[in-house]
């Protein structure tokens, strides 16, 4: 107790305006506190390191915030006219009428949510565009200009009432920038109006509200409109949990400002229950590719009380809230993250032919990751122009939620030994870790296990632990299987599988004394993945997981490896099945030329084989001539070691690319790779010429593949007779499909 007293001398001890010192004491109300807990408090003047720390300590999140973690994984709905458009953001000028909507089934989102393990939606009633998604009484661009139901269709009711049947929360997405109220000239948004005082709602003939409650507010014609619409969002679709506010503005004018003081009155008034995310309440996770940080604190460092400001910015850093960005703050609040993404490649619906969906292996990975890294995993899924969830989408989603339910609803410390208040399922006991910094738990039996959770009591202690490590008893021995940084909400751990029947929490750095309110224990059924193998130009041979074809808003990540800790590659080079004896893949390796098969090994199973045949290393090839290529699509990309790149050049005489090969090999055959996403180009028929010279040309053979649009996969022809060359020339004679070009996206020589 000295020691608190002591880092704590010089403060006033007035936090916020009322703090008050607690006795230490053994009872479970206040165990460990020792001053008044509050979700936001000040910084005073004579506050130093030690103190600050201990203010960290006492930052809690308020019941609406920690309602909002426990919620966990929640669900995005881009829906509107880009949709129909295929953009991701509107102009504000598009014919209502492009949202062809003949029907809408909210009862399949919610569904397929809840099969995913889902407990909220945030529905976009307006994006930027400025177009609504329900009957709304202040404007009439929105679905009531569209054939929808004869303009009496109202998507968010339909949603609302789904959200109900299904068990889901259900949040509102409503974009405070306005592109129809800024290009329309009779537009609110930015017309330079005066402030005056307005009563919300604003009274409409013939559209009484049921809710009579009004509101008084001093604001300008922009703000009055948002404050219309909020009031009928939050009265008549409710209950809502969540109001989100995107902070994205594809346009301003006129010096818009947003009175959002009278925003929040009006959601804390009207959604007592609901957070609100872009403010105090929920922030952004710093990026759209559902990347977690390492780590993630959720007591955050302002200059301003955030409970005051009007505008929040961004935090999008790697370090957000460590101990030396607290140091220079003036209040610390809580806040925590939502980690955001999109099941496609895009936050709308675009095609199903071309736009990417994420593997589930992928949407798992981020779940954990998010969910177990203090933070909540927010996952788009947009409908598409017949108003469901692509098919493609709701795979994902069910096998996604077959994980978690599989894996997270057996806890396996069930009935194990140790102390009461960690194992049992009240979110409200906790064990205080003041002198001895760790815990042992004994079970009756030995478990098998690779995955670890804990969750330290936020609601009453906040966020204390900054490092610990997870120890089993193996072999008589204990070992350390799995070390984390800070715990918060919850931390998950992910280690190789082990089985043991004692398990000890060490905590190694703290900036308080912990209380811990959970553990429990899971086993995830690892499932080896498909491999993909790649040879670099150089030769270099690496062999990986497959990973899904999604290129948006990507990140380096090792899904298959973080999934399954236990994963192992194994491979040959000489023909035969790989085994679990088979040479271990460990980095990549030189091969001159020749087939490499492999296969991913679990503790049990194994996945399927991968194999393919490498012809000559590229490194020595140069390209001697090419017909003109497409600006952006140049022949040297043919024989670049990319599958992404291609060569393209226009069809209009048979177009020829010609490659010195940089010694003379003996030629079997070659394989032909078209481009993936670029059906114009694909050469169906052609001729393969060979020199030694570079100047006298012989022709080798002519070659044709078939159905190359359906299947632009690697083709491969094999020479009637090896020939020895140094030169080797491809010539275009037909393009599948009548297409005006020709393309390569990789050439490759199979040698003897």
């Amino acid at each position: 107790m000295m020691k608190i007293i002591t880092a704590l001398k010089k403060q006033s001890f007035l936090l916020a305006g009322a703090y008050l010192l607690l006795a230490f004491s053994c009872t479970s109300s206040n165990e460990g506190l020792h001053i008044q807990t509050n979700s936001t408090i000040a910084i005073d003047q004579d506050d130093n390191q030690d103190s600050i720390r201990i203010k960290a300590a006492h930052v809690v999140p308020t019941n609406n915030q920690y309602e909002a973690l426990k919620d966990e994984f929640i669900a995005f709905v881009h829906f509107g006219p880009n949709t129909f458009t295929a953009k991701e953001w509107g102009s504000g000028m598009e014919d209502p009428a492009v949202f062809d909507l003949k029907e809408v089934d909210t009862d399949q989102w919610c569904e397929a949510m809840k099969a995913a393990g889902m407990t909220k939606v945030i529905f976009t009633a307006k994006h930027h565009d400025g177009f609504v998604l329900w009957q709304s009484r202040y404007t009439q661009h929105g679905l009531m200009s569209t054939g929808f139901r004869e303009g009496k269709g109202d998507v968010l009711k339909d949603l609302s009432a789904s959200c109900k049947k299904y068990g889901l929360e259900l949040g509102i997405y409503l974009s405070p920038a306005d592109l129809y109220q800024i290009e329309n000239p009779e537009g609110l948004y930015g017309n330079l109006s005066k402030k005056s005082k307005r009563t919300i709602p604003s009274p409409i003939k013939d559209r009484p509200f049921q809710n009579t409650k009004t509101f008084e507010f001093e604001v300008d014609d922009y703000n009055e409109y948002f404050l219309n619409q909020l009031f009928e969002l939050l009265t008549e679709y409710g209950p809502v949990t969540e109001v989100w506010f995107d902070g994205a503005h594809p346009k301003t004018k006129g010096g818009q400002t947003y009175n959002y003081a009278s925003w929040k009155e009006l959601i804390r008034t009207l959604a007592p229950e609901a957070v609100i995310f872009g403010r105090q309440d929920i922030r952004w996770g710093g990026n759209e590719s559902g990347k977690t940080r390492e780590i993630e604190w959720n007591v955050i460092p302002y200059q301003e009380d955030p409970n005051q400001l009007n505008r929040f910015n961004d935090i999008t850093g790697e370090d957000v809230a460590s101990l030396e960005k607290l140091n220079s703050a003036n209040y610390l609040h809580y806040q925590p993250a939502e980690t955001n993404t999109s099941i496609r490649e895009g936050w709308f619906y675009r095609n199903d032919h071309e736009q990417g969906v994420r593997s589930a292996d992928d949407v798992f990975d981020m779940y954990e990751r998010a969910v177990g890294g203090n933070s909540i995993f927010l996952l788009n899924i947009p409908p598409n122009t017949e108003g469901k969830f692509p098919d493609r989408d709701v795979k994902v989603l069910e096998e996604v939620g077959n994980r978690i339910k599989n894996t997270y609803s057996n806890n396996l410390l069930a009935t194990a030994s140790g102390p009461g208040q960690v194992l049992d399922n009240d979110d409200q006991s906790y064990l205080l870790l003041d002198k001895e910094k760790s815990f042992e738990i004994v079970l009756e039996t030995p478990i098998k296990l690779n995955r670890f959770v804990i969750q330290e009591a936020i609601a009453t202690h906040g966020e204390r632990v900054s490092a610990f490590s997870l120890e089993a008893m193996l072999e008589g021995d204990w070992k350390t299987i799995a070390e984390g940084n800070n715990i918060g909400y919850k931390n998950i751990l992910r280690f190789p599988e082990i089985t043991t029947d004692q398990l000890r929490v060490n905590v190694l750095d703290e900036r308080l004394e912990p209380a811990i309110s959970h553990v429990s224990a899971f086993y995830y059924k690892t499932r080896p993945p498909q491999l993909i193998i790649e040879r670099s130009i150089e030769g270099m041979v690496s062999i990986e997981a497959q990973k899904a074809d999604f290129g948006w808003k990507t990140y380096a990540q090792d899904i298959a490896g973080s999934l399954n800790r236990d994963l192992s590659i194994r491979y040959t080079l000489d023909g035969t099945e790989p085994t679990a004896e088979s040479t271990l893949y460990e980095e990549p390796f030189y091969l001159a030329h020749g087939e490499v098969k492999a296969a991913a090994f679990g503790k049990e199973d194994q996945g399927a084989v991968a194999s393919i045949l490498f012809g000559a290393v590229k490194k020595s090839w140069t390209l001697l001539a090419s017909s003109a290529s497409v600006n952006g699509y140049e022949a040297t990309k043919a024989i670049d070691g990319k599958k992404e790149t291609y060569w393209k050049a226009k069809a209009e005489e048979k177009p020829q690319i010609t490659i010195d090969l940089g010694e003379q090999l003996t030629l079997t055959g070659f394989t032909y790779l078209p481009p993936l996403k670029d059906k114009e180009g694909m050469i169906a028929l052609g001729n393969i010429y060979y020199s030694s010279d570079g100047s006298n040309w012989q022709i080798l053979e002519s070659f044709e593949f078939g159905n190359l649009i359906n299947d632009p996969s690697l083709r491969r022809h094999d020479f009637e007779e090896p020939v020895d060359a140094k030169y080797l020339k491809l010539e275009a004679v037909r393009i599948a499909g009548g297409h005006g070009f020709a393309a390569i996206a990789e050439l490759g020589l199979l040698v003897k």
